[in-house]
């Protein structure tokens, strides 16, 4: 298996950006890439694993020979189950054995490098700050958000006239015009207080008032533009956004 050039980080800094790159990758995977991952998944092909790359890639391919091999290995065979459950369980599966070989190669390199308890202890802790692949995948994450949102502004009948979430009820072009303000023109008021635990539903990245999103009127799921390669003068032009996982669900027979 050739998952990219060989990289050793050896810092907690450096380890942590290996994790997100990888993170990252694995993601794009289930959510926006989830049709080509499908594919690439065939239950008569031998025993196949999915690795995320440092570079925010993606690959689909055999375990690696050696023994033992040059990192931990993902969960093997994740092709075999792809026909025999229900899509959104079998994604959920793979999201699951991902996170599990996320934390393994992270903590892999900072057994390999000696890393001390502190510095276990903080690349823990930068490493759950982020919420899980499973949580990104099966819309957990942004329950959580909505969960504690909702909380934090029981009891409060301030109108909030200039939030997206005010906004959604108006259509689709009102919410696009409203993350376009809010990327065009830096504003820090209490939309982004409202909004800056909403994930990007590709990326898993927090809500910033100074990048442009769009929200998928299926799922309602938040997106980076930049994610889902959609600008905001492409978005209105656009009367009902779908957002990649959304549109393969549909034209799959």
């Amino acid at each position: 298996m050739d998952a990219g050039p060989p990289y050793n980080p050896r810092t907690v800094e450096e380890v942590f950006r290996d994790f997100k790159g990888r993170r990252a990758g694995l993601i794009k995977a289930l959510t926006t890439e989830v049709n080509l991952f499908f594919q690439q998944c065939d239950p008569e092909k031998e025993n196949l694993c999915l690795y995320g790359l440092p570079t925010e890639q993606w690959k689909v391919t055999l375990p690696a020979e050696e023994v033992p091999p040059e990192i931990p290995e993902p969960a093997l065979g994740i092709n075999f189950a792809r026909d025999g459950m229900q899509e959104k369980d079998w994604l959920s599966l793979v999201a699951v054995h991902s996170d599990a070989w996320l934390l393994g190669v992270a903590f892999y390199f900072g057994a390999r490098f000696q890393f001390e308890k502190t510095d276990r202890k903080r690349l823990f802790n930068m490493i759950n700050e982020l919420p899980t692949i499973f949580e990104i995948v099966t819309g957990t994450a942004k329950k959580q958000v909505k969960e504690k949102s909702t909380n934090s502004n029981h009891g409060s009948n301030k109108p909030k006239s200039n939030s997206k979430r005010g906004s959604e009820s108006q259509g689709k072009y009102a919410k696009v015009m409203q993350a376009r303000e809010d990327y065009e023109d830096g504003s820090e008021d209490e939309d982004e207080d409202e909004h800056g635990e909403t994930l990007c539903g590709a990326c898993g990245e927090n809500y910033a008032s100074d990048e442009f999103w769009i929200c998928c009127d299926v799922c309602e799921k938040w997106f980076h533009g930049k994610c889902v390669k959609i600008t905001p003068a492409r978005a209105e032009h656009i009367k009902q956004y779908k957002c990649p996982s959304c549109s393969n669900k549909r034209s799959r027979p």
